[in-house]
């Protein structure tokens, strides 16, 4: 990996140099940032430093007027541009100094600068040097200068910086970053590193798939580490992305590679040996800390503090983990403070620095394993070496940090017991934890109380956001003001950026605003009162449309609102909610997520529920609120399942809405749709339970329910789906509690949890015929028939998939029935019923493809091939698994895609092509499959079968003693036919 520099440690000018400019440095490989020496200069407001970006990017030529302004604003300049550009280059005239930002013909430009003031500039330059040193045959020392120049970029490109003209040297710098990323790795191979690359090229892979030349080096990498499978596996899913995403065949190079390794070519044998002895680069190094605000202000001595704690850890002699706990109230600048000093703190932590938001003041905080695993991924571990339960990933978290020196931040915490699993394990590494509550039953945390500011600080800090010209007139104003705002960071950040924001406003006018007491609570109080007091600062200013706005959207669960979603909570149009919620952000009490995305501050929406209770008039408007989001999920949720299903007359019983939901026509942005709101709608099902809304709530769940089979969310569907089993069994519902407990056997089977969805089954039938729902007769019937494949129990199967078939014949869902008939096929197999079982399947598909190109058109596909792999028709029943491993992937269910991958596997094995079953296993297991760790277990057993007969012994051995650690887990009846695999007399 690059060695990361901040752009203050780039090459600093000659001292001969001119005075004024010599000491000038600037950056825009991340934010827009100048120092003068040491001293960080001001670059005022985001166009402002857009402008600063123009001039600097132009590297002393001269930009004219008209060029800024279309540089700022593109085709829609505000009226006053052009003085607002001359303002602009006023101010930063002011800050640079005349003689180097200059006025000429009717434009500007920034002269006078010695080399190495630029980042942007130090980077060509080593990348220049770099290529010359590798056309001389230096590669050592031309992946140093590489290393050198990537180390200059220090997060996003022209952060925060807006307008087209930043918006395009972004993307190109950007372009120009991943180029000088490629030559520096192509080098790596040319040197025998290709072990230490795999790691870094798969996170790049991951975050640019469908760049085909870091594929192509990955799958060299990997073939030079002797992981042919899993090179081949990289072809096999780049192809199908490119199929998917472009409709595109990958391009030569790497379809000749894939040849040239099928071939075993002897051209591709790594070099003998490593060009110098020097290391190669280093695993992935993730950099993960949020921007640090421009305008950190005081707390120096708790600066100090934590610097000192971390250089325990960081310290040439590494002896310890440390652990330092910031508490304090919600505002109270922790998260700030923490972000703040890891940004200090990076150099010394080399290795990378990790981050997350545990959401702990939230209803439903991050879920331990769920953080382990993208902490995992992001230290380059693959998503197949994820082991699946805490203590297995925790156990593999600290086996990866052992040796390296990374930093952990991990904010807003819920408590002890959330942060130990995710604390490295070795001396070298730190961590540093925000809450709200003092962790003391943390072991050997370094505890810090965090208060508010000082008088001081709070005036530093307003004085940065307001400008120096306000408050200097007008000093006991802004000291009336912070006090006002009990010292409190955020409370002075929301009044000051308020008051930046009306320049019409003096200090005075602000200060007279929060001398009315009525405008604020319990006149800004000490602890969570403080808080809510802040935010009435905000809320008190709200017109009564905002103000309602900002009550209602409080009320619903979830991470974020879409906003459709929000519209539908406060029932107006898409316009007239985006004015209302786009003036929310303006006043810094909504947060803007992403383009059409709100949400707010854990602490902020508790606030704003509590003006729900305290002003919505009449109070049943709230359960209105929440009625009409349940309807509008229902609603879409609904009609995506009918466009994923066409025909399926499921959506004919579900709950009748109101409320209209969104309309889609085509299946792609159905399903995005349904992915992206996987959050906020799941919670909205789980906030149901208790009112009068359950059986919408359940029958949204029904409605979403690709969500489990696609392997995407199944943890908190789980979750959501047993709390409906409780909350309706808790009513008496007996119609709800059965497609309650419908839903929690679907999530149970996909995850291979048989006895406890065998359980669940039985009851879900039970009440289902009892409530005389037909429809969900028909699922719970069905899952008992899967269920009982699952255990081998196929002529106890067949009674429930008649039972299925005849009631989905009744309502007349024919694609069900279709997919039904699939499943009986299965049990006539598993009952030494060839013909039948190939004929059941083939009317089910017959049935599906009269319907159309549909999701469940894959799972016939899918039945048949089983059916004729059975009967020996090996070549027709891959066509059949190719047809649906097409169907599958356009649908996104990757758990599918996963289980057809291994049943193409058992097709290759059977025709004696173990290179092909190897192949597609791997994508198995990269994939997962229907059926959780027992179908693991079999892909990883049939994975060593192809391995033996492609003479890996041990390597199929391992596959076998990690197939036998599966299944004595689950008890599971394959694991006596693994032992004997494993036997000596099998070895021999």
């Amino acid at each position: 990996m690059p060695e990361q520099r901040s752009p203050a440690d780039a090459r600093v000018p000659d001292a001969g140099a001119g005075a004024g400019a010599a000491m000038l440095r600037f950056s825009v490989l991340g934010p827009v940032r100048a120092w003068r020496g040491a001293e960080p200069l001001s670059t005022g407001s985001p166009q402002q430093r857009a402008l600063l970006a123009a001039l600097l990017l132009r590297e002393g030529r001269t930009a004219t007027a008209s060029e800024l302004i279309d540089a700022l604003w593109g085709d829609d300049p505000p009226s006053q541009a052009l003085a607002a550009v001359r303002t602009y280059a006023s101010r930063l005239r002011k800050v640079l100094s005349a003689d180097v930002l200059v006025s000429e013909s009717g434009g500007y430009a920034i002269r006078a600068l010695p080399g190495g003031a630029l980042d942007l500039a130090v980077a060509q330059e080593l990348a220049a040097d770099a290529e010359k040193a590798k056309s001389s045959g230096d590669l050592c020392h031309a992946r140093q200068l590489l290393n050198k120049a990537l180390g200059l970029w220090d997060g996003e490109v022209l952060a925060s910086v807006p307008g087209p003209y930043a918006e395009t040297q972004r993307a190109r710098l950007d372009e120009w970053r991943l180029q000088l990323v490629e030559t520096r790795l192509d080098m790596d191979l040319e040197q025998g590193c290709h072990a230490e690359a795999v790691s870094e090229l798969t996170a790049l892979t991951a975050a640019h798939p469908l760049r085909e030349r870091l594929r192509e080096l990955l799958m060299l990498a990997l073939y030079r580490s002797g992981r042919q499978a899993e090179a081949l596996a990289v072809y096999a899913d780049t192809r199908r992305l490119l199929a998917d995403e472009l409709g595109v065949d990958p391009r030569p190079g790497l379809s000749d590679l894939q040849q040239r390794i099928l071939q075993a070519d002897p051209g591709l044998a790594e070099p003998s040996a490593p060009l110098t002895p020097e290391p190669a680069a280093g695993p992935v190094r993730p950099a993960q800390l949020p921007a640090t605000v421009p305008d950190f202000t005081g707390r120096s001595a708790f600066v100090a503090e934590l610097s000192e704690v971390l250089a325990a850890a960081s310290g040439a002699e590494g002896q310890v983990m440390a652990v330092s706990a910031l508490a304090g109230i919600g505002g109270v600048g922790k998260t700030t403070l923490a972000v703040h000093v890891a940004h200090q703190a990076r150099a010394a932590f080399p290795d990378g620095q990790l981050y997350v938001d545990l959401q702990g003041a939230g209803a439903r905080a991050a879920e331990p394993e769920t953080v382990l695993g993208a902490f995992l991924r992001a230290l380059g571990t693959p998503d197949s070496k994820i082991p699946d339960s805490l203590e297995e990933r925790a156990a593999l978290y600290r086996s990866v940090l052992d040796g390296r020196r990374v930093l952990v931040l991990l904010d807003n915490a819920r408590d002890a017991a959330q942060v130990r699993p995710l604390l490295p394990g070795t001396a070298g590494c730190a961590a540093l934890v925000t809450a709200r509550v003092r962790m003391v039953d943390l072991a050997g945390a370094h505890l810090v109380d965090l208060d508010v500011m000082s008088p001081d600080e709070a005036i530093q800090l307003f004085t940065k956001i307001v400008g120096r010209e306000r408050v200097a007139s007008e000093r006991k104003a802004a000291l009336d003001v912070v006090a006002a705002c009990g010292f409190l960071p955020l409370a002075i950040r929301i009044a000051a950026s308020r008051l930046a924001s009306r320049r019409t406003w003096t200090v005075s006018v602000l200060a007279a605003k929060l001398a009315d007491e009525r405008r604020r609570l319990d006149e800004l109080q000490a602890g969570d009162l403080a808080v809510k007091a802040t935010f009435e600062l905000g809320y008190g200013q709200l017109e009564p449309s905002q103000a309602r706005a900002f009550r209602l959207l409080g009320l619903a669960d979830g991470p974020d609102i879409s906003l459709a979603a929000a519209a539908a909570v406060l029932d107006l149009t898409l316009d007239d909610t985006e004015d209302i919620l786009e003036s929310l952000v303006d006043t810094s009490l909504l947060e803007s997520a992403a383009p059409g995305r709100y949400r707010f501050h854990d602490l902020v929406r508790l606030y704003a529920r509590a003006c729900a209770e305290r002003d919505e008039q009449p109070p049943s408007e709230r359960e209105s609120a929440m009625s009409r989001l349940l309807d509008f999920y229902l609603a879409t949720a609904a009609g995506v399942y009918a466009i994923e299903r066409p025909g399926d007359r499921l959506v004919n019983h579900l709950e009748p809405t109101e409320y209209k939901g969104l309309r889609f026509t085509e299946g792609a942005a159905a399903l995005d749709w349904l992915y992206t709101e996987a959050a906020p709608l799941l919670a909205c099902v789980q906030q149901a339970a208790g009112t009068g809304r359950l059986r919408g709530a359940v029958d949204l769940l029904w409605a979403a329910n690709d969500l489990t089979e696609s392997g995407a969310n199944s943890h908190q569907y789980e979750t959501t789906a047993r709390a409906m089993c409780d909350a309706t069994r808790e009513a008496g519902d007996t119609r709800a509690e059965g497609r309650a407990r419908t839903t929690l056997t679907n999530v149970l089977l996909d995850n291979g949890r048989i006895q406890q969805a065998e359980e669940q089954a039985r009851i879900a039938l039970e009440l289902a015929s009892a409530a005389r729902d037909d429809t969900a007769v028909s699922w719970a019937a069905n899952e008992r028939g899967l269920i009982c494949l699952h255990q081998g129990l196929y002529t106890e199967s067949k009674p429930f998939f008649e039972l299925a078939i005849e009631r989905l014949r009744a309502v007349g869902n024919r694609p069900f029935e279709a997919t039904c008939l699939g499943n009986l096929s299965r049990a006539h197999l598993g009952m030494g019923n060839v013909e039948e079982a190939v004929e059941f399947a083939q009317r089910g598909l017959a049935l599906h493809i009269d319907i159309g190109r549909t999701l469940r058109l894959g799972n016939s596909h899918y039945a048949v091939g089983i059916t004729l792999t059975r009967a020996g028709r090996h070549d027709e029943a891959l066509v059949q698994f190719t047809e649906a491993l097409g169907i599958l992937s356009e649908h996104r269910q990757r758990l599918w895609e996963g289980t057809t991958n291994f049943r193409m596997a058992e097709v290759h094995l059977a025709a004696r092509r173990p290179a092909y079953a190897a192949r597609h296993a791997e994508q198995a297991l990269a994939l997962g499959c229907i059926g959780g760790d027992r179908m693991r277990g079999n892909v990883l057993t049939l994975l060593g079968r192809s391995l033996l007969a492609m003479g890996q012994v041990d390597r199929a051995r391992a596959c076998w003693q990690e197939a036998l650690s599966l299944y004595e887990q689950s008890d599971a009846p394959e694991a006596d036919a693994v032992r004997a695999l494993l036997s000596p007399a099998q070895a021999a």
